[in-house]
């Protein structure tokens, strides 16, 4: 196993998330099961008293569970030096059969988290918990993956051996190699570049449009998520090769490095944040009639659709900059 401060830090936090979110879902099983805001009883009161703290206390951790998505990658990337064959984050998460799948699942762990704290923040501004079941329901689903997660990565890190020769990313997302990573490497770049811009383009119309006139939400969250993946495969296909300057080059993870301004980060951090924060204001349609909500939810829903289209431009404006500014044409 290999030791530093950032390891020693994803295992600790991994361990006091899991331990949290499970403790948080037994309790939420339990409100499932009984609660009942009209109730007077002992025990409605006692889950009254509790839910406001575990909602709060449990807030914090799966913030720090979002952080912990970047803090992993910059990890294993800050790690590639210490195995042959590696230059990136590829040749660290291949060096056991540990790395991907943790990554992926933290990946969907970050999402659905996102996820539940829009509904949790919607659910705190009803004076009668009008969503309560809603997000322990969705916690008791995360539960799970959230406890594989922390497994997967508690196993990945012991599992970490520096004499381990591994590859880099060269081969991996290489068209000449198999695997899905190749495939988008290998996939025609006009039709992504079509695709990315007509998925980009409705997604910040409807966005525009739910802000203007509060229609279309569904839409919105729907398009921010199918945006989200055709943007990942896009990065690999065509975006990274303006970064890189180079026809051959698709790693999606080199792009952290300092060679290149650390441009990843922001480009991640303005993908994640459109997708989930779209996906929030769809996730919140149905609760829009609730008495409690009728005054709070809608101007959430705007704030949450602001958030979105400026980090979805963003996105767009960082992922067009070396496309424009560069010397590089794909062709040439």
């Amino acid at each position: 196993m290999i030791l530093n401060p950032s390891i020693l830090a994803l295992l600790i936090s991994s361990l006091l998330i899991g331990f949290m979110v499970f403790y948080s879902a037994v309790y939420g099983a339990q409100i499932l099961r009984k609660w009942d805001i009209t109730s007077g009883s002992e025990l409605q009161l006692t889950l009254e008293r509790k839910t406001y703290l575990i909602s709060t206390i449990l807030s914090y951790f799966l913030g720090i569970q979002l952080i912990s998505l970047f803090l992993f990658v910059f990890t294993v990337d800050s790690l590639c030096s210490l195995f042959v064959g590696a230059m990136c984050a590829v040749g660290a998460l291949t060096v056991n059969g540990f790395g991907y799948p943790t990554l992926l699942l933290k990946l969907v762990n970050f999402i659905l988290a996102g996820l539940w704290l829009i509904i949790n923040h919607a659910d705190n501004a009803g004076y009668d918990y009008p969503l309560i079941r809603k997000k322990y329901a969705l916690l008791v689903v995360l539960t799970p993956l959230i406890l594989a997660e922390s497994a997967l990565e508690i196993t990945y890190f012991l599992q970490m051996k520096p004499d381990i020769i591994t590859s880099c990313c060269g081969s991996l997302f290489s068209p000449a190699s198999r695997g899905i990573a190749s495939e988008i490497a290998a996939a025609p770049v006009f039709a992504m570049k079509i695709t990315f811009a007509v998925a980009m383009g409705l997604t910040l119309l409807t966005g525009t449009l739910f802000l203007l006139k509060g229609r279309l939400a569904a839409l919105f969250a729907l398009l921010s998520g199918g945006t989200f993946i055709i943007s990942l495969v896009s990065l690999i296909s065509f975006i990274s090769l303006y970064i890189y300057e180079m026809p051959s080059h698709h790693c999606p993870f080199c792009i952290l490095q300092k060679e290149y301004h650390y441009i990843g980060y922001p480009l991640y951090a303005t993908l994640l944040l459109g997708a989930v924060t779209g996906m929030g204001v769809g996730v919140l349609v149905p609760f829009r009639k609730r008495a409690s909500l009728a005054d709070t939810l809608p101007g959430f829903q705007r704030r949450l659709a602001l958030t979105s289209v400026i980090s979805w431009l963003l996105f767009t404006l960082l992922s067009l900059w070396p496309m424009l500014f560069t010397s590089f044409r794909l062709g040439d």
